[in-house]
């Protein structure tokens, strides 16, 4: 998901594996006991740069990281990291800083950020070319990786992927440039924000905006809910919302793609008002390229998280191209 959920609320009003410890968490038994109610993987805690990062894995094979957008937690990939586990995956998947079970300390906080805890993340733990695999930001987030350290990836799957972090203001209507520009004023003030965040995360907030995002609302769950709105109550959590809704924007998927040679699978929800089927041109001229491994999938009545929405039909897109993709790789 993407820093929009955000904004629009606010506008509506194996075992363990090595390295992975336990060791200096501040909150951690906490925010570990999330994750352990949804059927994943137990969860551990990997010191980054003095930082808790959540960590879970699960299965063995060839690996796979699962990278979850804005707002979210390993906890969105709750429908998926068992499935291709079972296929004969090694899954990893991790809190990215600031979100979900991981530590909030009052940083900056901006893509390039998020791609040097990926690219550590892999060197302390899996060391070997693996699959990326991101949803909304989380996608933007896989085309970095893959773009810049091509020995750490083999392939990428990208789902609704955002176009940016925050919109950027040539992008935009000057009135709604001008209306953006003052609500990143007013979240980033120390009296106004902590307000405005109190209001954002409610509950009742949050099933809106799923409302908004998810086509199917079937899967807008108790569950879903709760799993987005228990990070907002750890300390931090309203230091880093701030940040991240007045962060640079990141670079253009246009300005990434040249430079990404592996495979590539997009899967895209139709009915998403945040990553409009419009915004999907590009990877379809891919596709249609001969010369580009580049493979795009649209499903119907589908919103924003098409692997939370519909994860029987994901999982199965995901599991045949990557067998296709083993087949040609082999």
């Amino acid at each position: 998901m993407t820093a929009q959920l955000a904004a629009s609320t606010a506008d509506r009003s194996a075992a363990k594996i090595d390295s992975l410890s336990s060791d200096g968490a501040k909150d951690g038994a906490n925010r570990d006991s999330q994750t352990r109610t949804q059927g994943l993987p137990e969860t551990f805690l990997w010191d980054w740069r003095g930082y808790d990062v959540s960590c879970a894995v699960s299965g063995s094979g060839q690996p796979i990281v699962l990278i979850h957008g804005f707002g979210a937690s390993i906890g969105h990939w709750r429908k998926n990291m068992p499935a291709l586990a079972a296929a004969g995956y090694r899954v990893y998947a991790l809190d990215l800083l600031g979100f979900g079970n991981s530590e909030k300390p009052a940083i900056d906080y901006t893509l390039e950020l998020w791609q040097g805890l990926l690219r550590d993340f892999w060197k302390a733990h899996i060391q070997t070319p693996a699959i990326f695999v991101g949803n909304s930001i989380g996608g933007l987030l896989a085309l970095m990786l893959l773009a810049h350290y091509p020995e750490m990836s083999q392939a990428g799957i990208v789902l609704n992927c955002a176009g940016s972090l925050n919109h950027r203001p040539e992008d935009l209507p000057r009135p709604l440039a001008m209306g953006m520009g003052l609500f990143a004023k007013l979240v980033k003030s120390k009296l106004v924000g902590p307000l405005i965040f109190s209001q954002v995360r409610q509950k009742f907030r949050i099933r809106g905006a799923l409302k908004q995002v998810y086509k199917n609302h079937a899967a807008i769950t108790d569950e879903l809910v709760d799993l987005l709105h228990a990070p907002s109550c750890h300390t931090g959590a309203q230091q880093v919302f701030a940040s991240v809704l007045t962060a640079a924007p990141g670079p253009r998927p246009a300005d990434l793609l040249p430079a990404i040679q592996q495979p590539l699978l997009v899967i895209w929800g139709e009915s998403d008002p945040w990553t409009p089927i419009q915004a999907a041109s590009l990877y379809q001229q891919l596709a249609q390229d001969n010369t580009r491994a580049v493979a795009f999938r649209s499903l119907p009545q589908t919103g924003h998280c098409p692997h939370d929405e519909r994860p029987e039909v994901v999982n199965a897109l995901m599991l045949d191209w990557l067998a296709q993709l083993s087949f040609k790789l082999s």
